[in-house]
């Protein structure tokens, strides 16, 4: 595998900006991409210092784009004047530009865990155009319930208010989204047992199950941590495979 580290500008969040993408090497392609989507304490960077995705790329023939979204929750933050969806949608635009993929639905996924599954899932649901697989691990799925519980001087609450303002809007609620989608993205959810994210992650899955919205969700033991994540993530990039060989997962 090969790894570049890409420094671009990005005019959406107005900054310099950084993505990691690991490529089989000798594959002619063109090439699925899995763009991968980070937790609200980490950086692009976590994928490969804490988990073997490297590997797993390599084994299902893929290119893995590691994005950079800071604590954006992958949302156009206008107060702020940072357009951090449409950053990942133009860095998007930007491997596909830039190595040789399959640029289109059926040759493109998108993953994550914690805010990255909640923005894996909100991008995947709100562009069905553009990605055909998401899956989220431990996702911030309840957007709503999660900000209404947490207090002013909690980080993760205050950056949701910050992005999302006083309520979170239509444009960021899964709930509202899944039942726009169309054509309805392959959708995968899982998390631990001990999480405590687990309500919200249940609270969807029932969701979507009284709606007729197709899914697949698993429970695992475990709590929300790299243990939890990097065990995931062997079934995880089967059925990225699944989905880009055109089988069911």
């Amino acid at each position: 595998m090969a790894l570049h580290q890409i420094h671009f500008h990005s005019p959406p969040i107005g900054m310099q900006a950084t993505m990691w993408v690991v490529v089989p090497q000798g594959a002619k392609g063109p090439l699925p991409v899995v763009h991968q989507l980070h937790g609200h304490s980490d950086d692009h960077t976590i994928w490969l210092r804490r988990t073997t995705i490297e590997c797993h790329a390599e084994r299902i023939g893929a290119i893995v784009a590691m994005h950079f979204g800071e604590r954006s929750f992958y949302h156009d933050d206008k107060p702020g004047h940072r357009l951090w969806e449409q950053h990942i949608l133009q860095s998007v635009a930007l491997v596909d530009a830039t190595f040789r993929t399959r640029a289109n639905r059926r040759g493109r996924a998108i993953g994550g865990l914690s805010m990255g599954g909640y923005g894996a899932l909100k991008l995947a649901l709100a562009h069905p155009h553009l990605f055909g697989n998401a899956v989220s691990h431990s996702g911030a799925l309840d957007a709503v319930g999660l900000m209404a519980m947490r207090k002013p001087g909690d980080h993760l609450g205050d950056d949701m208010r910050r992005v999302f303002g006083a309520r979170v809007p239509a444009s960021a609620d899964l709930f509202k989204l899944a039942l726009k989608a169309d054509p309805l993205p392959r959708l995968h959810i899982d998390c631990g047992t001990e999480d405590f994210l687990l309500p919200g992650n249940r609270k969807l899955h029932a969701f979507l199950t009284r709606r007729g919205i197709a899914h697949t969700y698993t429970e695992h033991p475990g709590a929300h941590n790299w243990d939890y994540w990097q065990a995931r993530l062997p079934a995880t990039f089967d059925t990225h495979a699944a989905f880009f060989a055109g089988r069911k997962a």
